[in-house]
């Protein structure tokens, strides 16, 4: 076997090879893209020799992007170390802190030789999949996006521009008239037609309220720095209307990638997963049968499970805060919905309850729940059912 360490940057990679006593064999500093691949090839044939039917291991710091993929169509075995682990076994190496590429690319190399099979290499998702994740991934981040763009806005009105704030939806007014002189000019006609845009109702009763708001008497600030204010929250409002374009296309895009999945049927029954929850799912479980050896191993990747800590006399079972916070999102607000559309997750939900288990721990066990009836059905390839689902669970509750 020989093992490879590569300490990945934006614009170079330094590897290392390492055979099975833990000699190095070779070391360099690669560009990135084809002309780097090229060089690592080389450099692995030259110690390998071409009819070598030798495994090559690799191990990285990442687990996505042209490079990695690169080597996983090469036939290498990749490892992608997380760099938490990597800190950890570097300090087994070196006490003193020292720190440098090279020294990370040996680092690397030794834990792929030492500790593989403590490792977990890079599944092997399907194109499809890895689509649907791009996706998902960008949608939700234009989400929390937009949700700071509203906080900021709202900040910035508290500062200078309260009364805007008591007035129902007038926010879809700040574009023409983001300060208080503007708005009080407005008209009720002008309103209604910004109401009748935004496509609100009881659009003359709001019309006349919001302009009551708009023209009372508050507190300001003075002129240059409300004019100031005036185009923050201009510029604040053009982004938020951008925001809200791109959230609804990609809205499109997710559910057209993920009806594509052949797992879509499967996953998109779950109680409480509806197409955008659906996808967010498949993308960070992702679609390798292999990935998970049981339905324990993908709750603990969901971070859905819980840890124990036992030392001598005493033992602490808690939550886990090291995890994929875009997967432990989605199952949390799949938890939630499934209490309303399935009488068993309702049931197993109120168990929780009834033994004096707080709200948000009750709501993560039924999602730890929820995973693994996931995982049975994709494992059997069936789809969800109610009775199946919780037909164990029943009959325990009965006995």
């Amino acid at each position: 076997m020989l093992f490879v360490g590569d300490d990945w940057a934006q614009d170079h990679h330094d590897v290392e090879l390492m055979d099975a006593a833990g000699r190095r064999l070779s070391k360099a500093r690669l560009p990135e893209g084809v002309a780097g691949i090229e060089r690592l090839h080389a450099m692995i044939g030259a110690e390998l020799g071409e009819d070598s039917k030798a495994e090559v291991v690799i191990g990285i710091e990442t687990d996505r992007g042209p490079w990695v993929q690169a080597l996983i169509a090469a036939g290498y075995t990749v490892y992608a170390v997380n760099p938490l682990q990597a800190s950890r076994y570097r300090e087994r190496l070196a006490v003193s802190g020292a720190k440098s590429d090279a020294a990370d690319a040996h680092m690397l190399a030794d834990m792929v030789r030492t500790d593989s099979h403590q490792l977990r290499p890079v599944s092997g998702d399907t194109a499809d999949a890895e689509a649907v994740k791009v996706v998902t991934r960008i949608h939700k981040t234009l989400i929390w996006e937009r949700t700071r763009t509203m906080q900021r806005l709202r900040h910035a009105l508290l500062d200078y521009f309260p009364a805007a704030l008591d007035a129902p939806d007038v926010l879809e007014l700040l574009a023409k008239a983001p300060d208080p002189a503007a708005a009080a000019k407005l008209t009720t006609t002008q309103i209604s037609a910004a109401l009748k845009h935004a496509r609100r109702r009881n659009i003359a009763d709001k019309a006349t309220r919001i302009q009551a708001v708009l023209r009372a008497k508050h507190l300001g600030q003075p002129a240059a720095v409300t004019a100031a204010y005036a185009d923050s929250v201009r510029a604040l409002v053009a982004l938020l209307v951008t925001l809200n374009e791109q959230v609804n296309f990609l809205h499109g895009q997710v559910e057209d990638y993920f009806g594509r999945h052949s797992d879509a049927e499967i996953i998109r029954s779950q109680p409480g997963l509806g197409p955008i929850l659906s996808a967010r799912v498949l993308a960070e479980f992702g679609d390798d049968p292999h990935r998970y050896a049981s339905a324990k191993a993908r709750k603990n990747y969901a971070g859905t499970s819980p840890i124990t800590r036992a030392s001598g006399r005493k033992k602490v079972v808690t939550a886990r805060y090291v995890r994929n916070d875009r997967l432990i999102d989605a199952l949390i607000a799949q938890a939630f919905s499934a209490l309303r559309v399935s009488a068993g997750a309702r049931a197993y939900y109120e168990k929780q309850r009834a033994r004096g288990i707080e709200f948000n721990a009750a709501l993560r066990q039924l999602a730890n729940r929820l995973v693994g009836i996931l995982h049975g059905c994709l494992k059997a390839g069936t789809p969800y059912d109610e009775t199946t689902a919780w037909s164990q669970r029943a009959h325990a509750l009965a006995a």
